[in-house]
């Protein structure tokens, strides 16, 4: 399943579930899709959102993926900074216009 995230001034971005859903529980809301967060709650998760980055952004987002190796045998994550970062720039543009944001499948 994938889930965009929109809002009219910024591109739509998409995103696998799995990932959306942990962002979104990040951002202090329920986890459900669809969802919305209106203009003014946005200030409100874009700060729990960039608190839960600051707080360990080399996290990986998605534990279950923790069992792919490569070659060499490392792991294969992407970090919590890095799957956040295109969500947070939408949240910026958001909350600087006071636009809400949406997200559905």
């Amino acid at each position: 399943m994938l889930i965009t995230f929109k809002t009219p001034v910024h591109a739509d971005i998409t995103m696998f579930g799995d990932v959306a859903k942990a962002l979104i529980r990040l951002m202090g809301h329920s986890g459900s899709v669809p969802g919305a967060l209106l203009a003014a709650d946005i200030p409100a998760a874009l700060a729990q959102l960039k608190a839960a980055v600051e707080a360990n952004p080399e996290a990986p987002l998605d534990p279950q993926r923790d069992e792919e190796r490569d070659d060499e045998g490392r792991a294969q994550s992407v970090s919590l900074k890095h799957r956040a970062l295109p969500l947070i720039d939408l949240l910026e543009a958001a909350a600087r216009d006071e636009k809400n944001v949406i997200w559905d499948t």
